[in-house]
């Protein structure tokens, strides 16, 4: 199986090169210059050609991270065996699975718990315990595996802070509190799905004791698809987590592009000690204010081997609202002085991309329409990164879909109908980014459906969202 791994990973890296090749060729980095003596201020006008020119220069806003993809792909392997377990599970540290969840699709809740204490059993896993941390009670069963913490409507943080981080920061409290420093946290949402490469991943990691936090990957196309649409969209996290997320948290040790809000491994000591009480400007995007903020203490990062599952939303409408969240948090905390600029620029990049969205997309059109002569090495990059990015999505689409599960014709099919969905998707995430630059403070978070089967009362508790956290 080693072999094979390897085999794999050459196999893809090989891919990724030619893909880039093909696009180099495409842009003009390579090859006859097919506009040469073409002369665009003569044939488009002096303030159009101007125009253009910077609508394509700001193309490159994204090209570092789109160099960090790259290394995160080719430096480490993309298609790792399995991981094995290096120790007993019988014992070592305690684990707490904390899931934080508003409690408004408890049957869901239920049912994952269900299916995320088997997958613990199958391991072997013994010394833990699965929280389920909810503002409305979820009624979980009576079991010494299951602990149901209520957080109480009146707390109140000292800064005042919102959402999940409030409801994380009650979990620290004295009295609420049951764990020692050396025991560890493993951090769901509400729909996350344990894995069994994931237990033994996290178990792995907490035995090695090198970091006090970590975070793997999660995929979103692995059981019932709802959306078609979002799924494939969704894919290029897939090829992000193993780019560069991996490669920050596993040969740089830093979140310098944050990291998620779910499937993180924390030491119990470590994560008292920053808490999660940041503020209003901290509520919505806690997972990113504290990764930075971890980073600023001092500590390190490292990278959790294996995957957990997850859905993708359920409609357009509520993938548009989840990257308007997006926006909008790391907007607050670019912007919170808690933090100094130098743990943010990671995220000023991200900020610039998604603020430069609005104008780089109409290059899809534009691009074709109206050519423009560059420098070779100009073409080269935009070639590169534009191959890149593509390959995100194929490269998630190659780890998310199974030619074992649905055959092989289909799996090759699905594994190239993102070159179709990237429009698709960057047209919805830029109505996202205009949407949160539009409405820059956020007061509550929209309801995103986590059920395929909604009951009628949750569906009239969306047209009246409150303040519940979503994916």
């Amino acid at each position: 199986m080693e072999g094979l791994s390897h085999i794999l990973h050459v196999l893809t890296v090989g891919l990724l090169l030619i893909i880039i090749l093909i696009f180099c060729v495409l842009t003009g980095g390579f090859g006859p210059d097919r506009l040469e003596g073409f002369d665009p201020f003569l044939e488009y006008g002096e303030k159009v050609t101007i125009l253009l020119y910077i609508l394509r220069f700001l193309t490159f806003v994204p090209i570092p991270q789109a160099m960090f993809n790259f290394c995160g792909l080719v430096m480490f392997n993309t298609h790792p065996a399995k991981p094995k377990l290096k120790t007993s599970t019988l014992f070592g540290p305690f684990i707490c699975i904390r899931v934080v969840t508003r409690g408004t699709f408890p049957e869901l809740v239920k049912k994952n718990v269900e299916r995320n204490i088997e997958v613990c059993s199958r391991i072997g896993l013994d010394n833990y315990i699965l929280e389920v941390v909810t503002d409305n009670t979820v009624n979980l069963p009576k079991s010494p595996r299951l602990r149901e913490v209520v957080v109480p409507t009146k707390y109140q943080t000292k800064n005042h802070t919102l959402y999940k981080a409030r409801a994380l920061n009650y979990c620290l409290e004295p009295g609420v509190d049951m764990l020692t420093d050396n025991d560890w946290i493993v951090h769901l949402d509400e729909e996350t799905l344990l894995t069994e490469s994931s237990v033994i991943g996290i178990v792995n990691f907490i035995n090695d004791g090198t970091y006090k936090f970590g975070q793997g990957v999660i995929t979103y196309a692995n059981e019932e698809i709802v959306s078609w649409i979002t799924t494939l969209a969704d894919l290029v996290r897939v090829g992000m987590d193993y780019g560069m997320i991996r490669f920050c948290l596993k040969y740089l040790h830093k979140p310098v592009f944050s990291w998620k809000g779910s499937f993180i491994v924390s030491n119990a000591a470590a994560e008292k000690q920053i808490t999660y009480d940041f503020g209003v400007e901290g509520s919505i995007a806690e997972d990113c204010f504290f990764a930075l903020t971890a980073w600023k203490e001092g500590h390190q990062f490292g990278f959790v081997e294996g995957e957990m599952w997850e859905k993708s939303t359920f409609s357009a409408k509520d993938y548009i609202y989840q990257r308007k969240r997006w926006v909008q948090g790391i907007y607050n905390v670019f912007f919170s002085s808690q933090i100094s600029y130098r743990y943010k620029y990671g995220i000023t990049l991200m900020l610039l991309s998604w603020v430069s969205m609005p104008f780089t997309v109409p290059n899809i059109v534009l691009v074709p329409l109206f050519p423009l002569p560059m420098w070779r090495s100009v073409n080269i990059l935009c070639g590169f990164m534009g191959a890149t990015m593509l390959f995100l999505f194929i490269f998630g689409a190659i780890k998310s879909f199974s030619p074992r599960r649905m055959g092989w014709p289909k799996y090759v099919f699905l594994c190239f109908l993102p070159i179709v969905i990237v429009p698709v998707s960057m047209v919805l995430e830029t109505t996202g980014v205009v949407w949160a630059l539009c409405t820059a403070k956020m007061t509550s978070f929209h309801i995103v459906n986590k059920q395929t089967t909604l009951p009628k009362q949750m569906t009239d508790l969306e047209s009246t969202a409150g303040t519940v956290q979503h994916v």
